[in-house]
């Protein structure tokens, strides 16, 4: 029969498989590291699991995606694997699947579908693309690294959207909402100042968590600009976003100029950590992984309704031992092919522990020094029991995973569900508790009374490197616009102040401290909320923002540095080197931090806390053990020469200020 024949048939009479319950415990586990496309030499290589399969084919493709060059039938190999080697010479470009699953005596075509190992793709994803990764390098690539273990810094992760920062005009980048624009040098914004990527090398942060940068579903790539979006509904894991590149035709541009992004990053000493969504599809019925194996990767209800935790119209089975195999192949490609050096995990509290700790013992072996941290929790109910899941409340029984502390968050400025309530910084002194779980990062300390907590009444961590201290990401309303919609009958100046201090604690805690791309110069997305699907108008970091709020943006960039150069906030014994004096009716907060044993001239720390709208009195009798405390920072300015403090006489800290003290050798 004629190629185009047969083509012509599959399509036109294909009946998907639809509310597919299987045994899938009776599936073949294929062990094999070589799904997807590999290269054997020269020839490329298909290989696809499929264990339902009476017959797989592969629809090849040049520049012109309606018709097939050709239709070729997969081999069937071990375990349930499907394989053809192609012919070089045909010059095949792209391909789909087509399959044809037996479920009982019924045999049925699935719809055409783009492979889910997929490492590149054509324009929106809807044929997957022949590449040869070790022909697609930015110059110097095989010198470049994961970059090596942090050693005796605090971890500072800054989130960060690819679009978002180079589309304002302010930024002064070519290329803007491109990989390559945050590549770019010697960018400033209308005042002179650096932005980009000499924005983030003078910061000073470890970490550049960047939102989705996998290929996602939502955003049209043909457009001169696409729409916005977040990109939390994964298309293809395995291959970059498109629209972020030069050129969407060419399967090969995102692959480069990704790469290009990650060794700019590591040439200026960034690491980059990728925000991965494994919990979920933008699509179910009509997924690849649906029509290739139907009722496998899917979780359903005990009605054979797909079961949704995620709230996005699915979640997938992490316990199955070929998504989980998934994962990690695909975790593994993007450590190993574009040499990530982190990745953030979304709705983490949907995959099971048994999982992720698979995956972390894996990945650590690879590279010591990843960052692995995720959401601990999920946006609905799951069939899979509380107690198997990697949640918050199961943080400790995660190898090396962190959560975020939302503790700590809602603490701070207040719930992000209710606007009208005011956190600690607000004067809400019900929130201390909170305020001080997080800045002990979760663990057990004797000065925290737990009951008093935000949703978790025990400690949750057994090291304060598994919770993540912040006060705001990409979700809700950005730190600014929250103090000015609970806050808005307060002057800017005192709102400036709360935000300061929110900063302040969270950078100044025992944890990995986390914060939004533009906070430290007020970053505003115009009041709203979740803004995953609204314009650049409302996303677009405006940089100029960096001049009129430039005391904040030097503020929080000193301490950063004290963060990344202190031990004292990444203390070992924090049960004996730290403690706290609350001063719960009037608001007062002391965090005393003792790093005698360390090798910084710097041995000791006070660090005051009034978030109320009063004067408060510090009283001697906190200075009585040591003499010699000097004041580092007042009014939320670094002195340049620390000055010696009267520790004879009570100091006052004037409403919603922080002070440090420090004591020397």
């Amino acid at each position: 029969m004629p190629n185009f024949i047969k083509f012509f048939l599959l399509y036109s009479c294909f009946l998907p498989l639809t509310g597919i319950t299987q045994k899938t415990d009776q599936f073949p586990v294929y062990s094999g590291n070589d799904l997807g496309l590999k290269w054997n030499n020269e020839v490329p290589v298909l290989k696809v699991w499929a264990p339902m399969a009476d017959s797989v084919l592969v629809q090849l493709f040049n520049q012109n995606l309606e018709v097939p060059l050709a239709v070729l039938s997969l081999q069937k190999g071990v375990a349930g694997s499907w394989f053809v080697e192609l012919n070089p010479a045909m010059g095949a470009r792209f391909y789909t699947y087509q399959i044809k699953n037996r479920v009982g005596s019924i045999s049925t075509w699935s719809k055409p579908v783009t492979d889910p190992y997929a490492i590149g793709v054509s324009a929106n994803g809807t044929h997957a693309a022949i590449v040869n990764l070790n022909a697609e390098k930015p110059s110097g690539w095989d010198q470049d690294r994961t970059l090596p273990p942090l050693q005796n810094t605090g971890v500072i992760i800054y989130e960060l959207q690819v679009r978002d920062a180079t589309a304002h005009p302010s930024a002064g980048v070519v290329n803007q909402r491109k990989y390559i624009g945050l590549t770019e040098k010697g960018t400033v914004n209308s005042f002179g100042q650096s932005t980009g990527l000499d924005h983030l090398k003078e910061l000073g942060v470890t970490h550049v968590h960047l939102l989705p940068v996998f290929d996602f579903k939502s955003s049209n790539e043909t457009d001169y600009i696409p729409p916005y979006n977040w990109g939390y509904d994964p298309f293809h894991y395995n291959t970059p976003e498109g629209s972020f590149a030069s050129n969407n035709q060419d399967p090969g541009a995102r692959i480069r100029e990704f790469r290009t992004l990650i060794q700019t990053f590591h040439q200026n000493g960034i690491r980059v950590v990728m925000d991965v969504v494994y919990n979920h599809t933008a699509q179910t019925q009509s997924s690849s992984f649906e029509q290739i194996v139907p009722g496998y990767y899917y979780r359903k209800k005990s009605n054979g309704e797909f079961s949704n935790a995620s709230a996005c119209g699915n979640e997938t089975a992490s316990e199955q031992p070929m998504f989980r195999q998934f994962m990690l192949q695909s975790l593994l490609h993007w450590v190993q092919e574009y040499h990530i050096d982190g990745f953030r995990f979304d709705l983490m509290g949907i995959h099971d522990i048994a999982t992720m700790n698979y995956l972390a013992d894996t990945l650590l072996k690879v590279n010591p020094g990843i960052l692995l941290y995720g959401e601990g929790w999920t946006a609905g109910s799951s069939p899979l029991p509380d107690s198997v899941r990697a949640l918050k409340s199961n943080v400790a029984m995660l190898s090396s995973i962190a959560v975020f502390g939302d503790e700590f968050r809602d603490g701070l400025k207040g719930s992000v569900f209710d606007l009208a309530n005011k956190g600690w910084i607000g004067g809400n002194l019900s929130q201390f508790q909170s305020v001080l779980f997080g800045l002990i990062g979760g663990v057990w300390h004797q000065d925290i009374n737990y009951q008093k907590v935000n949703y978790s009444k025990n400690p949750i961590a057994t090291d304060p490197s598994q919770m993540i201290a912040y006060a705001d990401c990409h979700d809700n309303h950005t730190l600014w616009d929250r103090i000015s919609l609970t806050h808005s009958d307060l002057p800017e100046r005192i709102r400036i102040d709360m935000h300061k201090q929110a900063i302040t604690a969270v950078l100044l805690s025992q944890s990995p401290s986390f914060f939004q791309a533009g906070t430290e110069f007020l970053r505003s997305k115009k009041g709203v909320e979740n803004s995953f699907e609204s314009p650049d108008s409302i996303n677009a970091i405006n940089w100029d923002n960096k001049y009129l709020y430039n005391d904040v943006f030097t503020y929080i960039k000193k301490l950063v540095a004290l963060k990344r150069n202190h031990p004292a906030f990444q203390c070992k014994n924090w049960n004996e080197q730290i403690r706290f004096f609350v001063d719960s009716t009037q608001g007062l907060l002391g965090y005393f931090i003792d790093a005698s044993e360390s090798n910084n001239a710097i041995q000791q720390f006070q660090i005051w806390f009034n978030p109320s709208d009063r004067s408060l009195q510090i009283s001697p009798r906190y200075f009585s053990e040591k003499k010699g405390w000097r004041l580092m920072m007042n009014k939320y300015r670094f002195l340049k020469r620390m000055r010696p403090v009267n520790t004879r006489s009570t100091l006052m800290l004037p409403p919603h200020q922080s002070l440090i003290l420090v004591n020397k050798r």
